[in-house]
């Protein structure tokens, strides 16, 4: 199975990349989290990203707020498939993280999740990876059928409560 990258743009945003780590890790997925800044180490983003295929990746997830450029830097030097969690900031409650991600010119796409959406950032990238791997594609299945249970089953609880 490929690895998935976990990049930060700084360590602040381990809090919300958490809910990333803990999904991947509940499908059985490897990863590896990094701090890696845009702007305070750009040769390492070209290097991490350049030889991310080469060392058994498959999806680069990149979190960061404010100008929030680290999923378009690793963009750049790959191929792979990147996903930008925007990192709620201070400054405009994670709307400029969100934009810088969204906003990306032709040829250099990041697939973006919501503002503080790590879980879904995960899912999307078990989902890519399950294209080639059947046994990804069974627990994504069965995570589905879950969710489903669950608000059938609090749909149920509703109508008992309301009569």
């Amino acid at each position: 199975m490929k690895k998935v990258a976990v990049i930060m743009g700084s360590d602040s945003d381990l809090p919300v990349v958490k809910k990333c780590i803990d999904q991947l890790v509940a499908f059985g997925i490897p990863y590896e989290a990094r701090v890696i800044s845009a702007h305070r180490t750009p040769r390492q983003a070209e290097e991490f990203a350049s030889n991310a295929k080469d060392n058994g990746f498959g999806v680069i997830i990149a979190a960061a707020g404010k100008a929030a450029h680290l999923g378009g830097v690793i963009a750049a030097y790959t191929t792979l498939p990147v996903i930008g969690i925007p990192i709620k900031s201070s400054t405009m409650d994670g709307l400029d993280s969100l934009l810088s991600m969204v906003q990306m010119p032709g040829g250099i796409p990041v697939a973006t999740v919501a503002i503080d959406g790590a879980q879904n950032a995960a899912i999307l990238a078990a989902q890519m990876i399950a294209l080639s791997d059947a046994d990804l594609a069974l627990k994504l299945e069965r995570f589905k059928l879950e969710m489903e249970a669950g608000v059938v089953a609090k749909d149920a609880k509703l109508q008992a409560e309301l009569g």
